[in-house]
């Protein structure tokens, strides 16, 4: 299935719109599992079933540590179907308070010699209310574990942002395992701003008065930050994490960056703006996350994206201190088994680093008990807390 995948991204779907592909794929895979009994069939052939996958966080169990990025699903169409592609958990979004239709097209590009995709879109999303809608009809239904990511409606004034956030948080509360609230998409003008310490408390502390007049008070809530921040600015952003008793950080989104990319640079640029995903991210990622883990150590859970495309990629975010990971561009370009070749990938390497569970890993490259927290798991058998 893989090399057929392959042949067919290579002859055809390379040279077809990427948007369209991406409607055209979602739309089949929807069809797909709205068929009665075809979902729960996937889940069990994909699904992570390796019992060293479990991982607990954030007040969850979550089967396998691999979820799916937000930007795939926008509106909540089918978290469901995505689910039973074999992700541990999908994050939908990101979801604005108003609807919008984005960027103008085209939005979406893929960079094939650099394993990579280009996006502008600008978060184009029905709007929270209806998304919210959505979700209360797939009540009752099996559903995997969901986060929801939330942003800033573009033409709402910056100083109206905290609001226009809290409005989004309090509709969508009740249908979320985890909330994030993005405020790094290069797509919306002046967004990235949003991260600033000055700027970013008051916008997580109306998201927070948000969940608890909704009732959801203690609903896990994170942060997604750009990979672009300077150093210290992620310290920053670490350090307000934790003096606002966020549950965790999401690093990192695309980057505005075109450094060091195979592709021809004039095509690059008449691309045009946009974030970039996939490959070329991959070292600064980590590198924001080590910083990340150095700065909170495990009293916040870290969620690495960006880059991830291998079972080694993934070991490696979970040894410099991530609890979960989550990818995109890596289904992108690895097909729809890609997420169960990762986690299958990601359980022969817990097994063969002598740990029980993939949670005793978390942070091992990082912290000064690695070593003890690798006898642990050989002696006493007994998993490290969560995020650490």
């Amino acid at each position: 299935m893989s090399v057929f995948y392959q042949i067919l991204f290579r002859s055809a779907l390379r040279h077809l719109d990427a948007e369209t592909v991406h409607h055209l794929s979602f739309t089949a895979l929807r069809a797909a599992t709205a068929v009665p009994g075809i979902a729960p069939a996937m889940q069990h052939l994909l699904g992570p079933r390796e019992p060293e996958l479990t991982v607990h966080a954030l007040g969850r169990e979550f089967p396998g540590p691999l979820g799916l990025a937000a930007g795939f699903d926008k509106n909540a169409e089918s978290p469901q179907g995505l689910a039973a592609l074999g992700f541990g958990f999908v994050e939908i979004g990101t979801v604005t308070a108003h609807p919008q239709t984005g960027n103008p097209q085209p939005r979406l590009f893929r960079l094939v010699e650099d394993r990579a995709i280009l996006n502008r879109m600008g978060f184009n999303n029905e709007g929270s209310a209806l998304v919210a809608e959505r979700l209360h009809h797939l009540q009752g239904r099996p559903s995997p574990l969901l986060g929801v990511n939330i942003g800033k409606t573009k033409v709402t004034p910056e100083e109206e942002a905290p609001a226009d956030y809290a409005l989004s948080a309090h509709r969508l509360a009740e249908y979320a395992d985890y909330m994030v609230v993005n405020v790094s998409s290069p797509n919306t003008p002046g967004l990235r701003d949003l991260q600033s310490v000055e700027r970013l408390r008051p916008l997580l502390r109306s998201v927070r008065q948000a969940l608890a007049e909704s009732g959801h008070a203690d609903l896990p809530l994170l942060v997604k930050i750009a990979p672009d921040l300077a150093d210290e600015d992620v310290d920053a952003v670490a350090d307000l994490a934790l003096s606002e008793n966020l549950a965790g950080v999401i690093a990192t989104n695309t980057t505005i960056s075109r450094e060091g990319l195979a592709t021809d640079p004039d095509a690059v640029a008449g691309l045009g703006a946009g974030g970039l995903s996939g490959a070329p991210l991959k070292e600064r990622s980590l590198e924001v996350l080590r910083r990340l883990r150095e700065r909170a150590g495990d009293r916040l859970t870290l969620v690495a994206v960006g880059g991830i495309e291998t079972a080694d990629d993934a070991w490696a975010r979970i040894r410099a201190g991530a609890t979960l990971v989550q990818g995109y561009t890596g289904l992108i370009y690895g097909g729809p088994l890609w997420p169960r070749r990762l986690h299958r990938g990601l359980a022969r390497l817990v097994r063969s680093a002598g740990y029980r569970s993939v949670a005793d890993a978390v942070g091992a490259d990082t912290d000064g008990d690695a070593p003890r927290a690798r006898a642990t798991a050989h002696t006493a058998g007994a998993p490290r807390p969560p995020g650490g």
